[in-house]
């Protein structure tokens, strides 16, 4: 096993803890009357997550091979759920979540696996170069749970899952021609997913210029700003921040890293970035290393599926594109994130066990 790799996702799950317990305190204090509500709860994710992790990274990558269609179909079930009233769970304008009692999951973290373990089986049957018949039927297995994902609607998740999926395409060696059609395509796709959804084109706006509407659609990414401006070279100091006082909503969520600048400058910013990237270096060696198609495919959409997410995250709290509500891998607050995170992170430590590195 990838020792490495090991070290550095527990690193990055622990430090997520100790960011949560900083950036919740105040809002948990007043919602709950416990300022470690949730900073207990992610505890409690990550030592069940850890626990999978380390079960995983002993199961047979093979074994993700020969179920990948049952896990591909649950997890498109799980998807239609959430779009039925009475079960489907409404957070923050997206019904997302399924809850059974104190307990809520958000299938499209699931999916995202789903699909790349499909897609991935699909590639590695094909024995010769793929075929444009195969190549729509792959592009079906990536679209038809992203459809979905935005009837919810979350723009951030979709894109994320539609990305990976679609990168194995690519890693596939299809045609960069297709890719250049498909990227018109999704540019056209996104303007009318955008225009059609009048809180996306005000979301749109509020990129451009926050300011027109500061205590609106703007809030978000001023008070985002706010945090991770002034933090300096060394920040504000551990569990100081000024913002999580209530300006920037739910912080231990989407913009945590906005916090962690606030408290610990650009030092603590850049030690956050490079935790990550060193994470995503493993995967990538992992992933050259691997033995056949189906574990390459599969270690290489991972991979591409956290640093995509990774860099939506960020630059949507530093202002570089709108606002999307994605979660930071390892450091956001979400236990279903976190435990699907660490159950891929397990696949990853499994095929490092058969992968020349």
């Amino acid at each position: 096993m990838d020792r490495l790799l090991f070290s550095f996702v527990l690193i990055c799950s622990i430090f997520g803890v100790v960011l949560i317990d900083s950036a919740s305190s105040v809002w948990a204090f007043d919602r709950f009357g416990d300022a470690h509500f949730f900073s207990k709860r992610q505890a409690v994710y990550l030592a069940a997550g850890l626990v999978a992790m380390m079960i995983i990274s002993k199961l047979d990558y093979l074994f993700w091979y020969r179920h990948a269609k049952l896990i591909y179909i649950f997890s498109a079930l799980l998807l239609v759920l959430v779009l039925i009233p009475g079960i489907g769970l409404e957070r923050n304008g997206s019904q997302s979540w399924i809850g059974v009692g104190p307990i809520s999951i958000q299938p499209a973290e699931l999916a995202k696996a789903g699909v790349l373990m499909m897609t991935a089986a699909l590639i590695s049957r094909s024995t010769r170069k793929l075929t444009m018949k195969k190549m729509i039927l792959l592009m079906s297995v990536v679209l038809m749970p992203f459809g979905i994902v935005m009837l919810q609607p979350d723009l951030g998740t979709g894109t994320v899952l539609a990305g990976s999926g679609l990168s194995l395409l690519f890693l596939a060696g299809v045609s960069i021609r297709f890719f250049l059609f498909l990227f018109g395509a999704g540019i056209t796709g996104f303007a009318a997913l955008v225009i059609a959804a009048p809180y996306r084109m005000q979301r749109i706006y509020s990129f451009i210029d926050p300011w027109q509407d500061p205590l609106g659609a703007g809030f978000q990414i001023i008070q985002s700003l706010y945090a991770a401006g002034p933090g300096g070279l060394f920040g504000a100091g551990f569990f100081d921040s000024r913002q999580k006082h209530f300006y920037l909503p739910e912080p231990q969520n989407d913009f945590i890293f906005a916090i962690a600048a606030e408290e610990m400058g650009l030092a603590g910013s850049v030690i956050i970035v490079l935790l990550f990237s060193s994470v995503i270096w493993r995967g990538i060696l992992i992933a050259l290393g691997a033995p056949d198609v189906f574990s390459k495919m599969l270690a290489g959409g991972i991979v591409i599926s956290l640093g995509l997410q990774a860099v939506i995250n960020i630059s949507v709290v530093i202002g570089l594109i709108p606002v999307t509500g994605i979660t930071l891998p390892f450091f956001s607050y979400g236990g279903s994130s976190l435990m699907v995170v660490l159950c891929m992170c397990g696949i990853l430590l499994n095929i490092s066990r058969h992968s020349r590195i």
